[in-house]
């Protein structure tokens, strides 16, 4: 439309009464000529205003201009990492983890082996052992050099095999491996929540390392050179735990308390924390200590007799004669009980389990005092979720954890002796 033209405009009027002369009226508009516009500077133009509009809504400008890169449209997601985390780091923790459900395997397999060891050479061992007796006596009552013969071979089996059963504890053994195929567990639920709820770091991954090295020395798989002493002179905690250096400790107590924020943490809770650490340390794990110094004592006595015993049968059996045989005859049926009350009832295994159990209550007693040494709240883990684990560590509400705290300082206070344990479960 290039220009609009009313060139003539024409008002006539006529009346019947008489002629009025004609009036012409010409008039011309000129509109601007507007631009011509494409599709896509059309589109320009309104998303450049609509941009303009959203910079100064509200009454606030935006800093930059609303811009999206076409080129990234495509762009996968990927999971959000800390800035002290890494691909990497977290490729190592799994190949930790790797190796933790390894050997979860197999200390469970090992464990099932020498758990079926104990039962094997122990009816083995009594089987051999009643059948000599059975012989001997036979001897003494009709003398024959087959009879003899037969019995003190019988005995000398059951003496070595005997001596192997008391030098290594099948029964302990396979307690060994299920205590540590039961941590080993615990280890892979920690590092799956390291690898699920929070971002690992390279100290994450040193500290996994290091707790899987202190399981292996605390409980190894091989026998020859690397098998637990099964009678120390001394009767202590089992350790599987990584320990804190005295230089650490002494970092974390210089530094200094920030005020700010505590973490969950007060005061009254960590006069609680040492109230529990007291019991734990003079109840718990002192008659787990005794308990276990009583087990390793008779431990000691029953593995010296079983073999002596049929020691004494062999060489009775060997020399001959009716007294010899009656003899053999007596020390073979005693070999025999005194075997079935030590392997069958898995005395070494209870050695362990009390050994086990003053090393946890170590365990708790280090946890509750590394944590508070440390002087930094914000590395400490939080007090209300400390306390809770403490308490169903300990098989104890809430309520009732305090109240042991209370009968703690209150034995302290009185000079007597608290009446209660720390753990309601063992």
């Amino acid at each position: 439309m290039a220009a609009l033209q009313a060139s003539s405009l024409t008002i006539s009027s006529s009346s019947s009464s008489g002629c009025y002369p004609k009036r012409t009226i010409t008039a011309s508009i000129q509109l601007p000529k507007p631009t011509k516009l494409s599709l896509a500077d059309q589109s320009a133009a309104v998303t450049k205003k609509l941009v303009e509009e959203l910079r100064t809504r509200n009454g606030y400008a935006l800093a930059e201009p609303l811009e999206m890169d076409v080129s990234q449209k495509d762009r996968v997601l990927e999971p959000r990492l800390s800035p002290n985390s890494s691909v990497k780091t977290m490729n190592k923790l799994y190949a930790i983890l790797e190796a933790v459900e390894d050997r979860v395997e197999m200390h469970d397999n090992i464990g099932e082996q020498r758990d079926n060891w104990n039962t094997l050479m122990l009816n083995s061992v009594n089987m051999m052992t009643l059948t000599a007796t059975t012989t001997a006596a036979m001897a003494a009552a009709a003398p024959a050099p087959s009879l003899r013969a037969c019995s003190a071979l019988l005995f000398t089996a059951a003496s070595g095999m005997s001596l192997v059963m008391s030098k290594i504890q099948p029964s302990q053994l396979a307690e060994e491996q299920r205590n540590a195929s039961r941590l080993f567990k615990q280890l892979r639920s920690e590092i799956k929540s390291k690898l699920v709820l929070q971002s690992p770091t390279d100290s994450d991954v040193k500290e996994m390392m290091e707790k899987v090295l202190a399981l292996d020395r605390a409980y190894p798989l091989p026998l020859l050179g690397a098998m637990l002493e099964k009678f120390p002179t001394k009767f202590e905690p089992a350790t599987w735990w990584r320990r804190v250096s005295n230089n650490r400790r002494q970092s974390q107590v210089q530094k200094t308390i920030a005020d700010t924020e505590r973490n969950g943490w007060s005061e009254d809770l960590e006069v609680e924390m040492r109230a529990i650490t007291q019991v734990l340390k003079s109840k718990d794990k002192e008659d787990y200590l005794r308990l276990g110094n009583l087990a390793l004592k008779l431990n000691k006595m029953l593995a010296v007799s079983a073999p002596l015993l049929t020691g004494i049968a062999t060489a009775s059996s060997a020399f001959g004669g009716s007294t010899a045989m009656m003899v053999a005859a007596i020390a073979g049926a005693l070999a025999a009980i005194i075997n079935s009350f030590e392997h069958g009832g898995q005395v070494g295994m209870v050695v362990e389990m009390y050994r086990n159990c003053a090393g946890f209550f170590e365990l708790m007693e280090n946890t509750i005092e590394a944590t508070l040494e440390e002087r930094d709240y914000s590395k400490r883990e939080n007090g209300e979720m400390f306390e809770m684990k403490v308490a169903m560590k300990l098989g104890r509400s809430l309520s009732q954890l305090r109240d042991l705290a209370r009968k703690s300082m209150a034995s302290c206070i009185e000079g007597t002796e608290i009446d209660e344990f720390g753990s309601k479960l063992f």
